[in-house]
């Protein structure tokens, strides 16, 4: 250091101890002042020599918090906030720098800290001491800014870091901008390549990663050459692993500046997905087509019949008292026969022939391009396959079984048809002693006069007053109160006697006189449950309608008129309807349903299992209710095949919020699996048969008293 420099130093030092100016130096204060008075930023004139405040602005007593006034004459030692600003101007007065930048902080008036940018130069002067221009910039904006900035990237971090997809994301270049750990994981990425930045790596890795790569490529490509793309695709990684990817452009004022890619593992929501639909299309015990996979194939073969004309066949089986092999050996017992029964018919069939299992021990086969010989032929081989000994458990028995032909397009041109003529062949063959098959045979002369006397006495007996409706009460099974009352059809005539509805309904259907029966049946219901709400006795009173009364063009008008005419509030109605009233005409029936759910009418689908609708279909249609059919609850609660299905209506019904009610429920551990498996009502002969109106009145009036509930009540 030069001797001058020395001297400098020592003036520097004494002057943070003394205080004085020059003379003459405050006309030159005066014209400095006016001079950095137009300077927007804080600015204030320190004497070389002295290190005190000559001058000061009004931004600088602004941002300092005092007069300008107060500013003069302050030396910098008393001005300085930290320990690195007395160090600074000693650096200052010893000559060490003649310019210097830097960030502080100063101390305002009220002691607080205030974070500046410092810019110090010095200035010489013609007459008197030099000056040090001290100018500063209030930081705090950009300090808040910078924290701000930093807390929000933190919360991005957490946000993405949170997420259960991996997230990647980039610049319009393809630049890695950043990414989560769930990504790396996802694609098992090398750490190194994300810990030195490797984009270029990191892309090579993901294509060399997935199955195919060209198509990996090309689509990447694709994506990549339209910055505002949305898009989802899904691809294969090598490790078998199914990824779902979706891009979002990301933007800044309107404009893309990169893209987000978010890649989520699909593969065990895919396997659940094709697991739900085989257990939706198979048999759980057989793993044989169930009744909704065997509609699939009959009205594909029906499609191809009416395209090329070629026949097809089919075949209905049941095996011939089953029931006594589960009565005595048990249910596991007989899944295990009926799983082997399934391979043998199997093994007797062609590989484009369909075998299906429709519940119980009844099997539907159906034979593509086959006319009565080759269905004969087949029978035939079945009934040979079955008579083979069956051996298990240790013990070695014989299984036959009873099979009806039906035959398209001679035998029925729709669904239902050959399925029915089927099922009738088989109980011929039941009937004329089993074990054997039997074609479909159409009605003799002598069946057409008995149905024409059926006929004309349904006509006669409706219009005499023969006919009469019975109540069986629906009971809801979490408190036992009767809540609803299915009505039943009941007909005495002078000549066949008592007659079950399974003697005329079907003639009734076959001439169209059912349209007159349901109309009568509704209105005498309706009738009767609004004479039981003047009584008191509030309950939804149940009627069936038939497929020709639904399809009449003022079904849902004449039910309001019904409902009107007997006082009647339509939620005090349910109709049941089935599911292949529903199915002939999805679009129609749609329509009609929502006029009477407009109406505020109940809507319910009877023997719901047995049908062949689909679950769009339900989902669509304003239904309320879901009747499980008889059959699949007689053999509960021991029938592992019928337990799954109930259990799975119950299931369905509770995600699409419909009521389930089991109608059939004749033993008190029907009546408590029902309960346990979440169903809501029941109604069968282990509460109460059909009644009268008098005695359901009775009956439903009474306090529910847990102890009798599961009591069989004879009438």
């Amino acid at each position: 250091m030069t001797r001058t420099a020395r001297r400098q130093g020592a003036r520097g030092r004494d002057a943070l101890r003394t205080h004085g100016a020059e003379p003459g130096a405050a006309l030159r204060d005066e014209a400095n002042a006016a001079l950095i008075e137009a300077l927007p930023e804080a600015v204030w004139l320190v004497d070389a020599d002295t290190l005190r405040v000559r001058t000061a602005n009004a931004a600088a007593a602004r941002l300092l918090g005092m007069p300008a006034q107060a500013l003069r004459g302050r030396s910098m030692s008393e001005l300085c906030a930290t320990p690195e600003d007395l160090c600074f101007w000693s650096e200052v007065a010893i000559g060490a720098s003649e310019r210097i930048i830097s960030d502080s902080w100063v101390q305002r008036a009220d002691g607080s800290l205030l974070p500046v940018t410092r810019s110090v130069s010095r200035a010489a002067q013609a007459h008197g001491a030099d000056l040090f221009v001290v100018a500063l910039h209030d930081r705090s904006a950009e300090l808040r800014a910078a924290q701000e900035s930093e807390s929000a990237l933190a919360g991005l971090r957490a946000t993405l870091e949170s997420t259960a997809d991996g997230i990647l994301v980039t610049d319009l270049a393809g630049r890695i901008v950043t990414c989560n750990r769930r990504f790396a994981a996802l694609w098992n990425l090398d750490a190194e390549l994300l810990a030195r930045c490797d984009d270029t790596g990191v892309r090579e890795w993901m294509a060399r990663n997935v199955a195919d790569p060209a198509a990996y490529a090309e689509r990447l490509a694709a994506i990549e050459e339209a910055p505002t793309l949305q898009t989802s695709d899904v691809f294969k990684l090598r490790s078998g692993r199914i990824v779902e990817r979706v891009t979002l452009p990301q933007t800044s004022r309107g404009q893309p500046i990169g893209r987000v890619y978010s890649f989520r593992d699909i593969t065990a929501q895919l396997e659940a997905h094709q697991r739900i639909e085989q257990l939706s299309h198979t048999d759980p015990l057989t793993g044989l087509p169930n009744r909704r996979l065997l509609a699939d194939r009959i009205e594909h073969a029906l499609a191809m019949a009416q395209r090329d004309g070629t026949p097809f066949a089919v075949l209905f089986l049941d095996l011939d008292r089953f029931k006594h092999i589960n009565d005595s050996l048990g249910h596991q017992f007989g899944d295990r026969v009926l799983t082997e029964v399934s391979e043998r018919i199997k093994s007797c069939l062609r590989q484009v022939d369909t075998v299906a299992r429709l519940g119980g021990d009844e099997f539907v086969m159906v034979m593509h391009q086959a006319d009565a010989a080759g269905a004969q032929a087949t029978a035939q081989r079945v009934i040979e396959a079955m008579s083979r000994p069956f051996a298990q458990g240790g013990l070695s028995f014989t299984v036959t079984c009873s099979i009806g032909i039906a035959l398209y397009p001679n035998d029925g041109e729709t669904l239902d048809e050959l399925l029915r003529h089927a099922d009738k062949a088989m109980y011929s063959v039941k009937e004329g002693g089993r074990a054997g098959y039997r074609f479909h045979q159409p009605r003799k002369d002598v069946d057409l006069r008995s149905r024409m006397r059926i006929d004309h006495a349904m006509r006669q007996g409706l219009a005499n007053g023969d006919f009469r409706l019975d109540y069986q009460p629906q009971v809801e099974l979490a408190s036992g109160r009767v809540v609803g009352a299915e009505a039943l059809l009941r007909w005495h005539d002078a000549e066949f006697g008592a007659m079950l509805p399974a003697d005329f309904i079907g003639v009734a259907e076959e001439s169209g006189f059912i349209v007159a029966i349901g109309e009568w049946v509704l209105g005498e219901a309706v009738r009767q449950a609004a004479q039981w709400r003047a009584q008191g006795l509030e309950i939804v009173v149940a009627v069936n309608v038939s497929a020709l009364q639904f399809q009449r063009p003022d079904f849902a008008g004449g039910v309001a008129r019904t409902l009107q005419g007997a006082g009647l509030p339509a939620h005090g109605l349910e109709l049941e309807l089935t599911e292949s009233i529903l199915i002939q005409d999805a679009q129609e029936a749609l329509a009609r349903l929502e006029a009477l759910a407009q109406l505020g009418v109940r809507l319910a689908i009877d023997d719901f299992g047995t049908g062949y609708s689909s679950l769009a279909y339900l989902k669509r249609f304003p239904i309320r209710q879901l009747k499980i059919d008889r059959s699949f609850i007689d053999g509960l609660p021991g029938d592992e095949s019928d337990a799954a299905i109930v259990q799975a209506i119950i299931s369905m019904g509770r995600a699409l919020r419909l009521r389930v009610i089991a109608e059939g429920v004749e033993t008190e551990a029907q009546r408590r699996f029902l309960q346990s498996a979440g169903c809501d009502l029941y109604q069968g002969f282990v509460f109460a048969p059909a009644l009268d109106a008098q005695r359901l009145f009775e009956l439903a009036s009474a306090a529910p008293q847990p102890a009798t509930r599961g009591m069989r009540l004879v009438g």
